[in-house]
């Protein structure tokens, strides 16, 4: 139901009887403002945000549960130390025990047994002192039905199955997926636009007034914030001048770990598929991502021999930007040059954005603020200041990929 006021409509009116009015307004303005040079800043205005109550963000971030592992050290098989009567217990170091769990299956695909098929180990716990598990294998026999383990070089793989219960069983052990708290400043960004009454009032060439400077200056910021929210390093810092905090943000680039080496000299489509490969397998992320490429990264892609296995003809229009779809059977890329990667000094790199794992958090909407300067007697002057202080955050960290092109 509408709201009806019997007062003259203003800003303070607005923001109490629908939140969000202005800033939405505001917004969309925004996105329409060189959408193709600020693409991650444009995709967090095109998306939903959340409102931050202070300069500083806490929030948690998880990534899914490794599914495999490797044999830390060697494993020497054998018959192993009696179980029940027909199993054996042997203890495998691991690179990661924490995921394996009582009642798990384990395959290890690149073992056989004598019938040339891949081995299946049962986990049944934890080792004693801490330090590897106990497992007892499930199709390891000699012909005669006695258990005979081979042996496995360290490195060899332990992939993670599905878990085993009794008829009787009820319960299983717990799975606990926990998050890891991160914080993120948000970072106020501001840009101030100035003309003199004198020069507001002089005839000129073009039509060029106070809303054309004010568009250039909203171009310009959204350059600031866009390599702010990629490459910037979180920080707060005490300045003696101003007697007070500034609260820098820190750049999506650093919140993931995840990255994949991608050789662009003569850069092969079978490389390409590799990268593809690691994007969309081992995480818990959307099957259509964007890459967003530096100049070197996007000529290596460019020089490919187009196939029916990874296909770049398609045009896509989403967000306000137009993006070259990729196509592979791991998922699709949306590619996009930006020469943010260029003047930050990763021209041969990119990074695979998923932007269903992206949040926006504001402190501060965007807005612009008239001053009074004439009055105050400071300058005989129109002024805005544009301000907005936010942060971008990666939710899922694993979703998302640094691209390194490696020359």
């Amino acid at each position: 139901m509408a709201n009806h006021i019997s007062a003259p409509i203003t800003t303070q009116n607005l923001n109490e009887n629908a939140p969000g009015l202005l800033r939405n307004a505001i917004d969309e303005r925004i996105v329409k403002i060189r959408p193709m040079s600020t693409p991650v800043d444009q995709l967090s205005r095109c998306g939903s945000s959340r409102h931050a109550g202070a300069m500083t963000v806490e929030y948690y971030s998880v990534d899914t549960k490794a599914t495999e592992a490797t044999l830390s050290s060697a494993f020497d098989g054998g018959e192993g130390s009696p179980y029940s009567n027909n199993m054996a217990t042997y203890l495998m170091r691991t690179s990661n025990d924490s995921i394996f769990d009582v009642s798990e299956t384990i395959l290890v695909p690149d073992i056989a047994n004598d019938k040339g098929e891949p081995i299946v180990l049962y986990c049944l716990g934890k080792a004693e002192n801490g330090t590897g598990i106990r497992i007892s294998p499930v199709n390891c026999s000699d012909g005669e039905g006695n258990i005979d383990m081979p042996g496995m070089p360290s490195g060899t793989r332990l992939v993670r199955m599905g878990r085993a219960a009794s008829e009787l069983d009820v319960q299983s052990p717990q799975f606990a997926a926990i998050p890891r708290k991160a914080s993120n400043n948000c970072q106020i960004f501001k840009m101030q636009v100035e003309q003199s009454t004198l020069a507001k009032i002089a005839d000129k060439e073009v039509g060029w007034n106070f809303s054309d400077q004010e568009e250039a200056a909203i171009i310009d910021m959204r350059l600031g914030m866009e390599k702010s929210f990629i490459f910037g390093s979180p920080a707060k810092l005490f300045d003696t001048v101003k007697n007070e905090y500034l609260y820098l943000t820190g750049g999506i680039w650093n919140q993931t770990d995840n990255s994949f080496d991608l050789p662009i000299t003569n850069l092969s489509e079978n490389a390409l598929i590799s990268l593809f490969s690691k994007a969309f397998t081992g995480n818990n992320g959307s099957k259509r991502k964007i890459l967003i490429a530096g100049t070197g990264l996007l000529e290596a892609i460019s020089k490919l021999t187009v196939n029916r296995i990874v296909r770049g003809t398609e045009t896509r229009t989403k967000w306000g930007v137009e993006f070259k779809e990729m196509v592979s059977n791991f998922g699709t890329l949306y590619l996009l040059h930006s020469e943010i990667f260029d003047q930050c000094g990763h021209r041969n790199d990119g990074f695979i954005l998923d932007p269903n794992y992206m949040t926006k958090y504001v402190h501060i909407p965007f807005r612009a603020e008239q001053l009074d300067l004439r009055t105050s007697g400071q300058r005989n002057t129109d002024a805005v200041v544009l301000t907005e202080a936010s942060c971008l955050i990666l939710r899922y960290p694993k979703a998302h990929l640094k691209v390194i092109g490696k020359v």
